[in-house]
């Protein structure tokens, strides 16, 4: 087995004093579609937040290893900078700030320029609002303002083809879409892995339904803060015929 690209040793996380993660181990490789699957109180926000780095969520034990490298005490941008990218359950909107000039400052800390000018950055994004059948003008909108639960989803993916990550972690992207909108997202997905086939991508869901348009390698059962059981994509289906609490019973 290659090394991961991403490593979850025996992850121990607290929010506001009380104990979520309780042991998490995951292991992902280059290339790779993971998928986190847990009913609502399981772990799964915590740890997306905790891969952000987000400090209301504190490790008490175990680490985070990013391409080989210990990330757990880095910050969000030293994350994103190394090609570790997290699209968001409910993208946060930000009046003021056009969707062009977002991801102008966010390429350029990935990158490490600093001037990374706009005529690049458009280029870039013109090429991929097509790509992801989406009208350009949609980049001069201020960052999620107004926009529908679709259209911020479909951003999320436009970040992601343009910040090339190495990993990304998609937190709830099929959430509050209805069947057209997760197609749409899905063949997103599907276009930014024929550029990068090598990146790896781990799913956080509790539905099933994103995966008739998205066949992952490995499927994870996420329960009480820690994974209860692995394997393929029939594991979605035992799943879904058997429901969590027949996990949550083997697993006690």
């Amino acid at each position: 087995m290659n090394e991961p690209v991403l490593a979850i040793e025996d992850l121990h996380v607290e929010a506001g004093g009380v104990a979520i993660l309780r042991g998490l181990s995951l292991a992902a490789e280059a290339g790779r579609v993971h998928v986190l699957m847990g009913p609502n109180g399981s772990g799964k926000s915590t740890l997306a937040n905790t891969l952000l780095a987000n400090p209301a969520y504190g490790v008490t034990r175990g680490r985070i290893l990013f391409k080989g490298e210990d990330i757990t005490a880095l910050d969000t941008p030293a994350r994103a900078a190394r090609g570790l990218f997290l699209g968001f359950q409910h993208p946060e909107e930000i009046p003021g700030v056009s969707v062009l000039n977002f991801l102008r400052q966010a390429m350029a800390v990935r990158k490490g320029i600093s001037d990374l000018s706009v005529l690049e950055v458009r280029m870039a994004l013109m090429a991929w609002t097509k790509r992801l059948g989406m009208d350009d003008r949609f980049t001069q909108r201020y960052l999620n303002e107004g926009f529908s639960g679709g259209e911020k989803k479909r951003n999320e993916i436009l970040q992601m083809a343009l910040m090339e990550p190495d990993f990304a972690v998609l937190d709830e992207t099929d959430s509050g879409l209805d069947i057209d909108a997760l197609r749409v997202v899905a063949h997103g997905i599907h276009e930014v892995r024929k550029d990068r086939p090598e990146m790896g991508i781990l799913v956080i869901t509790h539905y099933q339904r994103i995966l008739e348009h998205l066949t992952p390698d490995l499927v994870h059962i996420l329960l009480d803060g820690r994974i209860v059981e692995t394997g393929g994509p029939e594991l979605a289906e035992r799943l879904e015929a058997e429901g969590f609490d027949a996990f949550r019973a083997r697993a006690a």
